[in-house]
This record gives C-alpha cells, sequence and structure tokens, in this order.
C-alpha cells in the first residue's frame, strides 16, 4: 500500500507509468480488445475508429509501459495482454462506475475526530 515507510519511488514512477499509458480513449479501448484475446494491428483496425498507424502508436507507448507485448507471426505483430489480472481489475473497476462520493465539512470533522487524525491547514 501506499504511504510511509512503504513508499518506493521506483515502484510508483512504474505505477504512474502504467496509468499513464491507459490514460487515453483509443488505449483503453485497445486494451479492452486485447482482453477478448491476441490480435493484430488489422485486426484492431477493424474494430477500432483509428488508423493502423495511430494504433501502432499507442500499442508502442503500451508496450513502453509494460501492459502489452507482441509476438511475432510472419510479417505480422500479434498483440496481448502481459498483464492480464492488472488490466482486467482496472477496467472492471472503471466499469463499475462507482459513484463519486461527497464529504461536508461536518463529516470531516467527525472523521478526523473518530480517526484521531488531523489534515487541513484551516
Amino acid at each position: 500500500m501506499l504511504g510511509g515507510d512503504d513508499m518506493n519511488t521506483d515502484q510508483i514512477v512504474e505505477w504512474a507509468g502504467i496509468m499513464k499509458a491507459l490514460a487515453h480513449p483509443t488505449r483503453l479501448q485497445i486494451v479492452a480488445e486485447l482482453l477478448k484475446g491476441t490480435k493484430c494491428v488489422t485486426d484492431m483496425e477493424e474494430i477500432l475508429p483509428a488508423s493502423q498507424a495511430n494504433i501502432s502508436q499507442h500499442l508502442s507507448v503500451l508496450r513502453h509501459a509494460g501492459v502489452v507485448d507482441f509476438a511475432q507471426d510472419g510479417a505480422l505483430r500479434c498483440y496481448y495482454i502481459s498483464r492480464p489480472k492488472l488490466t482486467s481489475i482496472i477496467i472492471g473497476l472503471l466499469a463499475e462506475g462507482e459513484p463519486v462520493i461527497r464529504k461536508s465539512r461536518g463529516d470531516i470533522d467527525l472523521e478526523k475526530r473518530s480517526t484521531g487524525g488531523a489534515c487541513c491547514a484551516r
């Protein structure tokens, strides 16, 4: 978990890179498609509203972040999810559509008193 002595800067940088790679609509679509199975760029071109060159650029970003990889099949590169558990969980959490919560000042004060914590300078 994050916080305190458990924080490893290299790990945080890696996690941020993964989140940044996933933070694009086309890349999320690519990941969602690849979670269904291995696909070549030409397969994805038929499914996604993007050109072959654009899909290849997005795949490069995802590959650099360690989210996808490829196997060469003759002249074709067939891409697959290299971290299926991670990507399935992230996509699953996003798909749940968790509602945004709002806290009142009273809720925050009560929470601070019950946990003995202090935050937010006045």
